[in-house]
């Protein structure tokens, strides 16, 4: 058997147990994810990812694992504009502290399936159509302006959410939560709860984001293995960074231009060969990938430290 093979199968064997050992052992009773224990889960999450790129770094040498990195940060980054969502979504239906955990797990479980999908699809048209590279590009150029210039808090309306009207007119919905339960047989017929709702409207709202990141992380290599671990260790770690996160949102003032100027510029460096290319001939000139990190990294720390150093004197003007 190839070895690719074994590295795909070996990566879904370790993603699966530590899975269950979350869900199985140490989250196997409903409780308030405390900050603490959310702190403990992301560095335990972080820390198995940056393991897992050592492993790359050893297999595939050091191209491979500058990639995995880059893009193990843009989905990162990224993925604060799910945790908004999830607040939002938590808030709207009253659902209590202790509830949120078992949904994000499933949440996240369904978002493994739907971005490897939706990543398979996009390595086949890129091998097949190479110049949707651009497409993606002049894509994230887009969205990086939306972001940097639109300051409109994401949308999340339940009420129009397709997933969840379809899902009322298929099974009965119980007007209360029951417990941490997603379905229950009540009067003898099979009903949801609301918490089912909010599975539902997780998953549909992390489709739309996925638009934005997959594009992205196919700016920085094309190797479907690369774009697909990259991604899923990312989002393996957002339930735990939410916990983390969720109360201290408000406080990431200019994260948003920084993800702005992220995106921005990964579609610039998917243009620029095809832009290169029209005046020096050939395939053009590649943006290499140590600078894709470095600006990445350097971009976030500004967008974060600046965000502490304005939260400061705010909250030192209201003293």
């Amino acid at each position: 058997m190839d070895t690719t093979v074994w590295a795909w199968i070996g990566f879904h064997a370790i993603v699966f147990v530590v899975l269950a050992l979350d869900l199985g052992v140490f989250h196997r009773r409903s409780h308030r994810v405390s900050a603490r224990e959310a702190g403990v889960w992301t560095l335990v999450w972080v820390s198995l990812s940056l393991a897992f790129n050592g492993l790359i770094w050893l297999w595939r040498g050091p191209d491979d694992a500058l990639n995995f990195l880059s893009g193990y940060l843009v989905e990162y980054s990224l993925s604060v504009d799910n945790i908004f969502v999830f607040v939002l979504l938590f808030n709207y239906f009253r659902v209590p502290p202790q509830y949120q955990h078992r949904v994000l797990f499933w949440g996240i479980l369904g978002a493994l399936i739907m971005r490897g999908s939706m990543i398979l699809l996009g390595a086949a048209l890129i091998e097949q159509f190479d110049w949707i590279l651009y497409l993606f590009g002049i894509f994230l150029l887009m969205t990086g302006a939306r972001l940097m210039f639109h300051d409109d808090d994401p949308e999340v309306d339940p009420q129009r959410n397709l997933f969840a009207a379809v899902a009322r007119r298929i099974v009965p919905i119980t007007p209360e939560l029951r417990g941490d339960r997603f379905f229950v047989r009540e009067a003898g017929r099979l009903s949801a709860t609301p918490l089912f709702l909010v599975l539902l409207i997780v998953e549909s709202t992390d489709l739309l984001f996925a638009i934005d990141s997959i594009p992205a992380i196919f700016g920085i290599t094309h190797d479907p293995f690369i774009v697909y671990t990259s991604n899923i260790c990312a989002i393996l770690g957002l339930r735990s960074l939410y916990f983390l996160l969720a109360s201290m949102f408000a406080s990431f003032h200019y994260l948003r231009f920084g993800l702005a100027i992220i995106l921005s510029f990964i579609g610039v460096k998917m243009l620029t060969p095809l832009v290169t290319g029209w005046f020096l001939g050939g395939h053009g000139w590649h943006i290499p990938t140590t600078v894709s990190l470095a600006v990445i990294v350097v971009t976030l720390l500004v967008s974060v430290v600046a965000s502490i150093i304005r939260s400061r004197r705010l909250a030192t003007a209201t003293d």
